[in-house]
C-alpha cells in the first residue's frame, strides 16, 4: 500500500501523541507496510544498488529522536535495536514482536534532570556480539556484559571526562573507534560541565588505552571503515557539512585525511545534516546527510539519494546483510537493497 508523506506524517502525529506517556506502537500488526519518500536517482550505477521498485517501508513511529540502529542475530531470534535518546531508552523491533522497551535507563543513570537528550546514542556489537553503547547523559562507552550488567570501557581522555560519545565502529582488532561531540551536554558547547575543549575522533585499545586520532573536526559524528579497514570515515555535522576520508595506519592511528564528500550546499534546503553511515562490501557509503540516506562511492561520486523527507539521523544492515534500516526523526524504516553490508557473509 502506498500513503502520501503528508498522510503518513498525519497518521503517525496521532500515534505520537497517544504514546507520549507509553512505548511508541509499531506501524500495524506486520507486512505490508506503509512506504514513505522516495529514491532520488542521480547516476544509473545506483541501479545496481537499488532496484528500480524499491520502496521505504515505515516500520514504526512515535519517537522523539531515533538513533544509533544495530542488528542483533541470536540463537534465539533476530532483532533490530536503537536509542530513543530524549526518552533516554533503547528500543527493539522485530518481525513478529513489533516495538517494545529494550532497555531504560539507557545513557543516563543520574537524578537530576539532564537536558534534552540524555540517552544512548549509536549501539554496535563488539566481537564476541556484545553491546557497545555510547552514553550521552554518563558520557562514556558502556559494554552491557552477558550477565546483564554495564561495564564502562572509557570515560575519559588524559584525565578529563569525554564530552558525549556520539558513533563507533569496532575494528577487526578489537579496538573501538568513537567521535566526541557535545550533543548529549545540556547545553552543547556552552556547558559548564565540559571538561575538553574540542571535539575528538578517538581509539579505545583493547586492552583499554584511549588515543587521540584528530580533533580537526568542530562536530564530528557518524564514524565507519571501509571493507578494506584502510580507510577511516567521519562525517562533521555542522555548517561545513562533509564527509572525511582518513588513510589508517598500520599501529591504527590515522594520516592526514580528505574531504570525501560536501553537502554543505544542501544544508537549510533539505532536512537534517551527516550524521551516522555504514558501508557496503564495495566499498559503497550508505551515509545520512540533509534529506536523508546519501549513496556515495569510494571516491565521492554521489549516486542519489533514499529520501526519507526527514531527518534521518543513521542507518544499519539487517537481515542477511541487504536490508538498511534507518531512523530517521520519529520513525523507523527500512528499504531492500541489491548489495550486502561489508562484513557480512554471502549466502
Amino acid at each position: 500500500m502506498k500513503l502520501s508523506r503528508s498522510t503518513v506524517s498525519h497518521l503517525w502525529l496521532l500515534v505520537a501523541c497517544f504514546s507520549v506517556a507509553n512505548p511508541p506502537l509499531t506501524a500495524q500488526d506486520g507486512p505490508p507496510y506503509p512506504t514513505m519518500g522516495e529514491i532520488v536517482r542521480l547516476d544509473p550505477r545506483l541501479d545496481r544498488l537499488i532496484a528500480r521498485d524499491a520502496q521505504i517501508e515505515v516500520l514504526a513511529s512515535g519517537f522523539e529522536w531515533s538513533e544509533g540502529p544495530v542488528w542483533v542475530s541470536d540463537e534465539n531470534e533476530e532483532y533490530l535495536l536503537f536509542s530513543d535518546i530524549p526518552r533516554n531508552s533503547v528500543m527493539k523491533w522485530s518481525e513478529s514482536g513489533g516495538i517494545e522497551l529494550f532497555m531504560k535507563p539507557a545513557g543516563y543513570t543520574g537524578v537530576a534532570n539532564y537536558g534534552g537528550e540524555p540517552g544512548s546514542n549509536g549501539i554496535v556489537l563488539d566481537l564476541s556480539g556484545q553491546l557497545i553503547f555510547c552514553e550521552h547523559g554518563d558520557r562514556r562507552l558502556s559494554r552491557l556484559t552477558v550477565g546483564g550488567g554495564k561495564v564502562t570501557i572509557a570515560d575519559h581522555y588524559q584525565g578529563k571526562r569525554f564530552n558525549s560519545p556520539n558513533d563507533a565502529v569496532v575494528k577487526s582488532d578489537g579496538s573501538i573507534y568513537f567521535t566526541d561531540p557535545p550533543y548529549g551536554l545540556p547545553k552543547k558547547f556552552e556547558d559548564p560541565q565540559r571538561e575538553l575543549d574540542f571535539c575528538g575522533v578517538y581509539r579505545v585499545s583493547r586492552s583499554g588505552v584511549v588515543t587521540l586520532l584528530t580533533k580537526d573536526l568542530v562536530r564530528p559524528n557518524g564514524i565507519a571503515f571501509s571493507p578494506d579497514e584502510k580507510t577511516l570515515y567521519v562525517t562533521q555535522s555542522d555548517a561545513r557539512a562533509i564527509i572525511m576520508a582518513y588513510p589508517v595506519k598500520r599501529d591504527g592511528t590515522l594520516e592526514v585525511g580528505r574531504v570525501l564528500c560536501d553537502f554543505s550546499d544542501k544544508m537549510g534546503t533539505l532536512p537534517g545534516a551527516p550524521d551516522g553511515l555504514k558501508v557496503d562490501q564495495e566499498g559503497h557509503l550508505f551515509a545520512t546527510g540533509p534529506g536523508g540516506v546519501y549513496v556515495v562511492t569510494a571516491q565521492g561520486d554521489v549516486l542519489g539519494r533514499i529520501s526519507t523527507g526527514q531527518r534521518t539521523a543513521n542507518c544499519a544492515w539487517g537481515n542477511d546483510g541487504t536490508v538498511l534500516y534507518m531512523t530517521a526523526d520519529a520513525y523507523l524504516c527500512r528499504i531492500k537493497t541489491q548489495t550486502r553490508g561489508a562484513g557480512w557473509p554471502v549466502p
